[in-house]
């Protein structure tokens, strides 16, 4: 039977949805509808039902027949009538509980403390900077920015990403070597949608999640040896995987701060995976992971700077403002851009317009620089928080990674990491072990660890949250 959309708790001639029985009385099957709806919870206690002439209207049925089913509900106690205040859903009608057995994917039943990697402090969020942006951005915007989506993205964004980007990255490129995507993970997709081809060659330490991406488009990868200095990027000249015919011609890697092991990439690794692209007419994907968050060192400038023709820079948002702006961007070489926009389709459906021209006004603004500049200081403070926890409380415990970034390793003693992690989740903590970012045809032996993100707990729980970390921890060896 005809409907319309339900919208809970709305006013008098508000849409509502309601699925009639095929047969039978057409008031008996209207107070069904409406009974069940209230029963399952789709209509609260206090919601403004449709007056009777809308409703009728909607559903194809005639005007009587749905006051006397208003009535018939009124009388049995699932709805009200008062004169000037329409008929509502009664207060004293409590939603039916929705069952839920699924539980959030990598958190702890009793999640207390969020010490997960990844995730910035959602309490920090630029809230009114960041509508302020939206405002003038939406005053200024041209008409044609509500017209389709261009699949480079808005030409504002483009042009501000550009000056950012050579200003605090040393990235080269001009805003149409730009295209706008929906984060890391999106770029990948479209690089293996189409684009790039055949095995990668990567970092022995990971996100899964990407790996899962590039596993689901059949791309095979190689992990590389990681020393003190970073990825063995020294030996893709020789590894066999590497320097075949058949072999990878693309190396992805996260140059400014190792994920998660931490540390930059040194120069001549740098240099090295540079020539090994340009050797093999192949590309670097270069992940800018915590490009912005550096504590103890100067800034480790992009490698992208070295080679703009063979490398691919990507970058995104996720980290420096919030992951739930779904914006991040590529930096191609010129012969690649055609290619990824082929990959990306004729329309932008991933990044809407509002989001675009905001952040391209907060980053000419100069708003972004002082936002992440704010929030190098905070991070960096709960940073030292965690090694000061540590040297007091755990001193048996080695913490690394901790010059850059959002998170730390702690070094566990051998075969203590699983047993740790489930200790931490029984007690309300929420972390992950370095073995889950272990590519599993890494050749490097496995250490035990904890990969600690210090950004997530809001700052009233960050303390706390170090106390339940400490206890967790494994005891000296005696």
């Amino acid at each position: 039977m005809p409907g319309s959309q339900v919208n809970s708790g709305g006013e008098a001639g508000s849409d509502l949805f309601l699925e009639l029985a095929s047969s039978g009385p057409r008031r008996a099957a209207v107070a069904a509808a409406l009974r069940e709806a209230v029963r399952s919870g789709r209509l609260a206690p206090g919601t403004r039902l449709p007056p009777y002439r809308s409703l009728a209207t909607d559903l194809g049925v005639a005007r009587n027949t749905v006051a006397d089913a208003y009535a018939e509900l009124v009388a049995e106690g699932w709805l009200t009538a008062r004169q000037g205040s329409g008929t509502r859903v009664a207060e004293r009608v409590a939603a039916k509980p929705q069952r839920t057995t699924a539980k959030s994917p990598g958190r702890p039943a009793l999640a207390v403390h969020d010490l997960r990697q990844g995730q910035p402090d959602a309490t920090s969020f630029p809230r009114a900077a960041w509508a302020a942006a939206v405002r003038r951005a939406m005053a200024a915007a041209p008409h044609d920015a509500f017209a389709p989506g261009d699949p480079r993205g808005r030409p504002e964004l483009r042009r501000a990403l550009a000056g950012y980007l050579a200003r605090a990255r040393g990235v080269s490129a001009a805003p149409d070597q730009i295209v706008v995507c929906a984060g890391f993970a999106h770029a990948l997709r479209l690089l293996y949608g189409g684009v790039l081809s055949g095995p990668l060659a990567v970092e022995p330490y990971g996100l899964p999640f990407h790996r899962g991406i590039l596993a689901d488009a059949g791309v095979r990868t190689i992990p590389l040896g990681l020393d003190a200095d970073g990825a063995r990027t020294d030996r893709l000249a020789s590894h066999p995987d590497t320097s075949a015919r058949r072999g990878a011609r693309a190396v992805l890697l996260t140059p400014a701060h190792q994920f998660p092991t931490g540390g930059p990439l040194h120069s001549t690794r740098r240099a090295a995976a540079v020539d090994w692209a340009r050797g093999r007419d192949g590309v670097v994907l270069e992940d800018d992971y915590d490009g912005e968050f550096r504590y103890d060192r100067e800034p480790v400038g992009a490698v992208q700077g070295l080679d703009p023709g063979h490398v691919v820079y990507i970058g995104s948002v996720s980290k420096s403002l919030s992951p739930a702006i779904r914006l991040g961007w590529l930096v191609l070489p010129p012969h690649l851009v055609d290619a990824v926009l082929t990959a990306k389709g004729l329309r932008e459906a991933w990044t809407g317009v509002t989001d675009q021209l905001a952040l391209a006004e907060f980053i000419e603004s100069g708003r972004y620089d002082r936002h992440v500049r704010r929030m190098r200081q905070r991070y960096r403070a709960r940073r030292n928080l965690l090694v000061a926890a540590l040297a007091e409380r755990a001193p048996h415990i080695s913490v690394t990674g901790i010059a850059a970034g959002l998170h730390a390793v702690l070094r566990l003693p051998p075969g203590t990491e699983a047993s740790t992690v489930e200790t931490a989740g029984r007690t309300g903590v929420a972390l992950d072990g370095l073995a889950l970012f272990r590519h599993p045809g890494s050749p490097l032996p496995h250490r035990d660890g904890l990969v600690v993100g210090y950004a997530t707990p809001p700052e009233h729980r960050y303390r706390p949250a170090l106390d339940a970390l400490c206890r967790a921890l494994p005891p000296a060896e005696t």
